[in-house]
């Protein structure tokens, strides 16, 4: 009995209502209306049912299972007591939910058998609350109850059947492959007005790329809650946002832990066409942000902007400008080359990286200074912030400081070695990425 968007009460639907209708009324009281009354309840009843019950959904994240899981079922149970008021089907559009929410699980990597399982064990927790208040005189209510949840029963397998084999194979639409194949040919620098064709779009007077590192949520770490669903969940949900703030035109390959992302923009080509360089980036950088938030995890982006032909040389330079973000430990959103300038230079290997990199050494031994230098200097040269932020007496500080001027040369309180001391950093740092890698 799980479905799709907040819960639900269909309108009557009198044209397909049997002639001579009843509703059936079990204990005095009409079927729907006990539905209806503890509609909510009852939901949280089924939900804390599957999770007895079933396996598979004892490892969802708790989240899911309280917000959207609830919210689904009470709307299937909403769609069950319309049924059961006109005693004809719920709506079309009921059972398309059920296709939609079955595809997600599938996504999620449920069985199918968990899924099928999950709608009877719904039901069966409906009949239930129906039939305890049950008197001898109605077993004729009974019969037509049992005949309507079957039927319901009947129809929502079905729909969540096909809903699963659409969510096992998301890219096997026409759409999808064509999209796919634009994509892979603007990464490879082939000719792309034919692969835009066939996606149904022309190509346009530029491309945001962007490539992706997108953090872990914390249900991917909670204990009992199976890491792969709650990847899942947390990649579907930025996928949508973006498709949401970028009309569905982004060109995406995205995995839970990141990927790349192009973004058209500008007219389509022509004697009058926008420079590229003219990505909408305070935009770009909202849709980012946005997308990270419905995600639940921090995503880090390194960006770029090519025309369609030059996407290659940007897709590589927007991936140099991850790894050098998240080298220095940018914080999370979207940077570009301009906003690493001095780090992205350091990081090109060479005599003068080397010997800014051989300052610290002294420093190699002793790694609660090298902290202090790091922290110093991102807290803007503030003692008392550097102590805050390593818990430590502004004294200490001060001691470290001292000490890191006498093996160094280099003084962190003196403004003209500042400059030295950051690229000396930021040398380093990209030494020890360059031995790593």
């Amino acid at each position: 009995m799980t479905g799709h968007n907040a819960p639900h009460c269909p309108p009557p639907n009198t044209s397909d209502r049997p002639p001579d209708w009843r509703v059936p009324a079990i204990g005095g009281l009409p079927a729907d209306q006990r539905l209806l009354g503890g509609a909510r309840e009852l939901a949280e009843t089924v939900v804390a049912a599957l999770v007895e019950r079933v396996p598979a959904y004892r490892r969802m994240p708790r989240e899911q299972l309280t917000g959207e899981l609830t919210r689904d079922t009470e709307r299937r149970i909403r769609a069950l007591a319309h049924t059961v008021r006109t005693g004809a089907p719920a709506p079309t559009e009921e059972f398309t939910a059920v296709r939609e929410a079955a595809a997600r699980r599938a996504e999620e990597g449920l069985p199918l058998d968990a899924v099928l399982l999950a709608h009877h064990l719904g039901l069966e927790v409906c009949w239930e609350f129906v039939t305890r208040h049950a008197r001898d005189g109605d077993a004729g209510d009974l019969l037509v109850l049992n005949r309507l949840l079957l039927d319901q029963l009947r129809r929502a397998a079905t729909a969540a059947g096909a809903g699963y084999l659409d969510g096992r194979h998301p890219t096997t639409d026409r759409r999808g492959a064509t999209r796919h194949s634009l994509l892979g040919a603007l990464l490879a620098g082939t000719p792309a007005d034919g692969a835009a064709g066939r996606a149904g779009v022309r190509l346009p007077s530029g491309y945001a790329v962007l490539c992706l590192s997108v953090a872990d949520h914390p249900d991917e770490h909670s204990p009992g809650i199976d890491p792969g669903i709650a990847a899942r969940r947390k990649l579907r949900r930025f996928e949508a946002e973006l498709d949401h703030r970028t009309r569905q035109s982004a060109l995406t390959a995205l995995t839970p832990t990141g990927g790349l992302v192009l973004v058209p923009f500008g007219p389509s080509p022509g004697p009058d066409g926008d420079d590229p360089d003219e990505a909408p980036w305070p935009l770009l950088a909202a849709t980012l942000a946005a997308a990270a938030r419905a995600a639940g995890a921090p995503v880090l982006a390194g960006a770029a902007s090519a025309a369609p032909a030059e996407v290659p040389g940007a897709a590589a330079l927007a991936h140099e400008v991850l790894d050098v973000a998240r080298a220095f430990g940018r914080p999370p959103g979207l940077h570009r080359l301009d906003d690493i300038l001095l780090e992205y230079q350091l990081t090109r290997p060479g005599q003068a990286r080397s010997r800014l990199a051989a300052l610290l050494e002294p420093l190699a031994d002793s790694g609660e200074l090298l902290i202090t230098l790091r922290t110093h200097l991102a807290g803007g040269l503030n003692r008392r912030h550097t102590a805050s932020a390593l818990h430590l007496h502004p004294n200490t500080v001060d001691y470290r400081l001292r000490r890191i001027a006498a093996l160094t040369g280099l003084d962190p309180t003196r403004p003209a070695d500042v400059p030295r001391i950051t690229a000396a950093i930021a040398a380093r740092t990209a030494e020890q990425a360059s031995l790593a890698g």
